[in-house]
């Protein structure tokens, strides 16, 4: 009896909420998020690319940055509904974000899982790392690059498949799994991109702003039991 008063009191208290999912956008505001913007740094206003309207969480593109979680996550499944609503463009989902402008005085140590239209899926390594299968293949390089995450490195990872994505101004989902330092992601169901041997295995989670406007109507975290 003892046993399953002291389970009760875990579960009432929050203590156990290994499967709980969170909205990481909250539909109203950006709470739980801080945005870099290295244009804004001089500004009152810091995070000019990133608003909400009519619901939804909008980057626009413009200056360029990232809207960042205040938390750190790992062993995760995360869902990302969005869209880009009026053309074609450019936009990614970081994870394990860590240090800040790590890469060209913009971009955070982490592995991007890229958005762009026709490319969604693919990885970039900035400052980590990560591996697949038919490395020489799926990693576009030069003769002796590396492959890493250093400037110098052959740092994108092309995913497994064409078509995956939805028309310009319809939703897409996107769902990426972590479990340690492997990495699984789907586009509207379909198996895009699985790599392994990742370099980090927690850290944030960010939101690109790189060019193009683009809607997100859910950005949605389940915690995953470690093995």
């Amino acid at each position: 009896m003892k046993k399953y008063i002291i389970t009760f009191l875990a579960i009432s208290n929050g203590l156990l909420s290994a499967a709980e999912t969170v909205a990481l956008f909250n539909g109203k505001d950006l709470t739980g998020w801080y945005a870099d913007v290295p244009a804004a740094d001089d500004k009152e206003e810091k995070n000019p690319s990133f608003i909400v309207r009519d619901g939804k969480l909008l980057s626009l593109g413009s200056p360029g940055g990232h809207l960042i979680t205040e938390k750190e996550y790992s062993d995760y499944k995360l869902i990302v509904e969005y869209r880009f609503a009026a053309q074609p463009g450019n936009c990614g989902v970081l994870i394990h974000a860590s240090k800040p402008r790590a890469l060209y005085d913009m971009f955070p140590q982490s592995i991007e899982v890229q958005m762009m239209n026709k490319s969604a899926g693919d990885f970039w390594c900035i400052q980590e790392n990560i591996e697949v299968p038919d490395m020489e293949k799926r990693r576009p390089h030069k003769e002796g690059q590396k492959f890493g995450g250093a400037i110098e490195d052959a740092r994108q990872i092309l995913n497994l498949t064409d078509g995956s994505e939805k028309p310009v101004g319809e939703w897409n989902t996107m769902t990426i799994e972590v479990r340690g330092d492997e990495i699984i992601v789907h586009v509207n169901a379909d198996l895009v991109n699985h790599g392994t041997n990742a370099t980090a295995t927690k850290g944030k989670i960010a939101l690109q702003a790189e060019g193009s406007e683009v809607e997100f109507r859910k950005v949605e975290l389940t915690p995953l039991a470690k093995d």
